[in-house]
């Protein structure tokens, strides 16, 4: 089997990171990284307590988590993201990778919209969101996504080609987009979601989710236009 990473961007998720880290498959992943992104609380602690391997990242963003995470992984060939406040199911994972695995994917986004969402667990901003973006890349790029699910796997050698930028809460977003810019052959599964542990820093606040929309709408017109950042 193709080695596996997983790796977590983390902020101030204490009470979950010891669940989503016991819900990984045993023996599936080489190696799981712990981005912890400027917490105040004990998140890189209980991070390691439970056997991952720690990343700091102080310089708070999504994206700034994921690229510091990617510098720090050792070599793999496929890399699973995963959110750190536990509304993934992680457990899911086997069959995130099944159309890599398969040779029929090189990128799986774990699909909640296609899924199971517990209910209260998709907020209606989040649904407005998935649904505008979402409609806005068929009709410029010709692809269709029902989600920007944050739990994703792709092959490592098909994510350096996309030369991801994105520090903030582009990253899903863009990571999509070049996909369809590169041609890449890209599915969705299925995966469940629930509500997360504490409350979210972008779609729990106004100020979180105005940021986000604004960032995810701007990524996909700047990559349309065939600007890098």
């Amino acid at each position: 089997m193709p080695s596996v990473a997983v790796l977590i961007p983390a902020l101030n998720e204490e009470k979950a990171i010891a669940k989503v880290l016991a819900a990984i498959p045993p023996g599936l992943a080489g190696e799981v990284v712990v981005v912890d992104n400027g917490s105040t609380d004990r998140t890189a602690e209980v991070a390691r307590r439970q056997g991952a391997r720690v990343v700091g990242e102080p310089r708070r963003g999504y994206g700034q988590a994921c690229q510091s995470g990617l510098a720090a992984l050792a070599p793999a060939e496929i890399v699973v993201f995963l959110d750190g406040d536990f509304s993934d199911f992680p457990e899911e994972m086997p069959a995130l990778l099944a159309p890599i695995l398969k040779n029929e994917a090189d990128l799986v986004i774990g699909s909640r919209v296609l899924g199971r969402p517990e209910r209260g667990a998709l907020l209606p901003q989040q649904r407005l969101g998935n649904a505008l973006a979402t409609w806005l890349i068929r009709l410029l790029f010709g692809v269709r996504y029902t989600d920007l699910g944050p739990f994703r796997a792709i092959r490592a050698d098909s994510l350096a080609r996309l030369r991801m930028q994105d520090r903030s809460y582009g990253w899903t977003v863009e990571m999509q987009v070049k996909a369809a810019r590169a041609g890449l052959r890209v599915a969705e599964v299925p995966v469940r979601y629930r509500r997360r542990v504490g409350v979210s820093k972008i779609s729990g606040t106004l100020a979180g989710t105005c940021k986000a929309g604004y960032r995810i709408i701007t990524t996909i017109l700047r990559y349309r236009r065939g600007w890098d950042p």
